[in-house]
């Protein structure tokens, strides 16, 4: 493919809002996991909460979109000067030739779930000021995304579970070849919800102690919640990196669990070293999907050494952010931007003993290193992968 200039990014996690505060805690190994409850859910887990979503609602202009999914895209928007890097892009190619293409998971199903404690006791009706389509509905977080920052040119939501908001990556870079737009606001969106904790609960992924991503004991994830957004234009005069590849899969395994020799994420890191152009070797920090349950780590540990060898330098995230699900493509994206901006490839945290069982060089501890090439890996559901090739810029 042709690389694609990525103008701007921001980010917002249990980290915190905005790229230096990101950056710092990364730098200082700092997870932003706590164990701590969420709303009325009553489990003994650690979740990775975004600090000052609920601190004040929506502007005015935006109140029918109210809801914690759309706070937090509006956090996200907000940060590091993004609307503003958005809004010059739509001054020099017009509104209708940037696209909005986000992911999400559950998007604002909290907003569903508050109203229903609310229904109607005797017909069970929902309250008359719940607004299903502006919050709850899949597309609300781009067509709030759209209106706020005022473009009206094509917009749809992924929700292919956890590589929604990596996907979204190819779906832009097809947009932008097939001359149907010049720039892309590309991302995701996911926040915490009652569904979900209880969701993967029940589905006895969700671990009681912190995530440990790669470790002998590892026992389950941690769920969190993120917003991330990148601009993508088809030519840029300093550019913050380069898209170089988009690898994408769906080996339709199981509903739930992967591939177990990671056969289509193997495919998918193959496809985004093809559109770059590079070998194996060319890439020098990998962001791993990592999840922390048993069968993800190793079949992504297998796909990674199959694809890599076991050279790489390679981490996840996850346990300092969480698993933030439909936004997790996105915001493990802006980290990988963060680590090829700044020569930081983040250890990844919790890890106690490491697993004889897995073979990729996982990294424990910060590294500084002058990096040219990383890349990130997304794995949702249904086999659904997706692997982002990000290049150095200015």
């Amino acid at each position: 493919m042709t690389p694609l200039a990525i103008s701007n990014y921001s980010v917002a996690s249990a980290l915190g809002t905005g790229r230096a505060a990101t950056l710092a805690a990364l730098r200082a190994g700092r997870s932003g996991l706590s164990r701590r409850s969420f709303e009325t859910a009553n489990l003994a887990t650690w979740i990775g909460e975004v600090e000052g979503v609920d601190a004040e609602p929506l502007p005015a202009a935006w109140a029918d979109y109210d809801c914690r999914n759309n706070r937090l895209a509006w956090l996200g928007l907000q940060a590091d000067g993004f609307a503003a890097s958005v809004q010059r892009a739509r001054l020099r190619f017009g509104a209708g030739r940037v696209g909005v293409f986000l992911g999400t998971s559950t998007s604002a199903i909290l907003q569903t779930e508050l109203a229903y404690r609310r229904r109607d006791p005797v017909s069970g009706a929902l309250p008359g000021d719940f607004r299903y389509a502006e919050t709850h509905n899949t597309y609300s977080v781009a067509r709030f995304t759209r209106q706020a920052l005022q473009l009206c040119g094509p917009a749809f939501v992924v929700s292919t579970a956890c590589s929604s908001s990596a996907k979204v990556f190819g779906s832009a870079a097809r947009m932008i070849a097939l001359g149907l737009i010049d720039a892309a606001v590309v991302g995701g969106v996911d926040s915490l919800c009652l569904t979900t904790l209880y969701g993967f609960n029940s589905l006895e992924l969700l671990a009681r102690d912190i995530c440990r991503p790669w470790d002998a004991g590892r026992r389950g994830l941690s769920l969190g919640e993120g917003a991330a957004f990148a601009l993508l234009e088809r030519d840029a005069s300093e550019p913050r990196a380069w898209l170089l590849g988009v690898g994408e899969s769906s080996d339709g395994h199981h509903m739930s669990s992967p591939h177990p020799e990671g056969a289509g994420a193997a495919e998918a890191m193959r496809g985004a070293l093809a559109q770059a152009g590079l070998a194996p070797t060319q890439v020098d920090y990998l962001n791993l999907h990592g999840t922390a349950t048993p069968n993800n780590d190793a079949a992504e540990d297998l796909a990674v050494c199959t694809v890599f060898g076991t050279a790489l330098a390679c981490s996840s995230t996850k346990g300092a952010t969480g698993h933030t699900l439909g936004a997790a493509g996105g915001v493990e994206a802006a980290i990988a931007l963060l680590a090829l901006e700044h020569g930081l490839m983040p250890g990844g945290l919790n890890r106690r003993t490491p697993d004889t069982a897995l073979q990729c060089n996982y990294q424990v501890a910060n590294r500084d290193a002058a990096l040219r090439v990383v890349a990130s890996n997304s794995f949702g559901f249904g086999g659904s992968n997706a692997c982002l090739v990000f290049g150095a810029g200015r």
